[in-house]
């Protein structure tokens, strides 16, 4: 056991193999088939996966990493730099992205994208609020989305001096990360009120 925990990648692949493993038992009970429904189950599941990973980093940097660190003395700081923040943003930029692209697949595989999309305006089979919420979630996640990788991402390069700047620059650049890190943090709560809301709606 001790091998298996003492090294994060054998963790994590020994968590796949649980999963897979109730995965099997619970095919066997439901009478399994590759169709449709497998795959909306697939990506729904590594959907939910991606957004663990990005909004746990996003709130690790904003209840966490960011509240105390003016508590660290100045010679440690550059630790939390030059190690854990890009890391952290690493992890935190393609959790993002693979959240998007498995939310988009899912939508479209279970048939609601379009209406998501328009925030249940055009809806083939009648209006439906699980739509409305559903699209709603959607493009804040989106928004959120954009921020990480064309507005924290790109500054926090410049403040963590990954790309050359000055220390006017360097300052101004952590600003703008933060605040639009937080404006993730805000907008994460409605966010994930509106996909759970949705599925009471249907």
């Amino acid at each position: 056991m001790a091998a298996i925990l003492t090294s994060l990648r054998n963790t994590v692949l020994a968590g796949f193999a649980l999963a897979i493993v109730i995965w099997l038992i619970y095919s066997v009970i439901q009478a399994f088939s590759f169709d449709k429904s497998f795959w909306q189950f697939l990506f729904r599941y590594f959907h939910v996966l991606s957004g663990v990973m990005w909004i746990g980093l996003l709130w690790y940097l904003n209840f966490v990493q960011i509240p105390n660190m003016p508590k660290i003395p100045d010679e440690q700081k550059p630790a939390i730099g030059k190690v854990i923040a890009p890391a952290v943003l690493w992890w935190f930029r393609w959790g993002a992205m693979s959240t998007i692209v498995t939310g988009v697949i899912l939508a479209i595989l279970n048939g609601y994208f379009v209406q998501a999309l328009t925030i249940g305006l055009v809806a083939p089979d009648g209006y439906n609020v699980g739509f409305t919420l559903i699209g709603i979630g959607m493009w804040m996640g989106a928004i959120m989305w954009f921020n990480v990788w064309f507005v924290i991402w790109p500054n926090q390069k410049k403040a963590l001096g990954m790309v050359d700047a000055d220390a006017d620059t360097k300052a101004k650049a952590a600003r703008t990360a933060m605040l639009f890190s937080r404006t993730n943090t805000l907008l994460s709560f409605p966010m994930l009120f509106c996909m759970v809301a949705a599925q009471n709606a249907w």
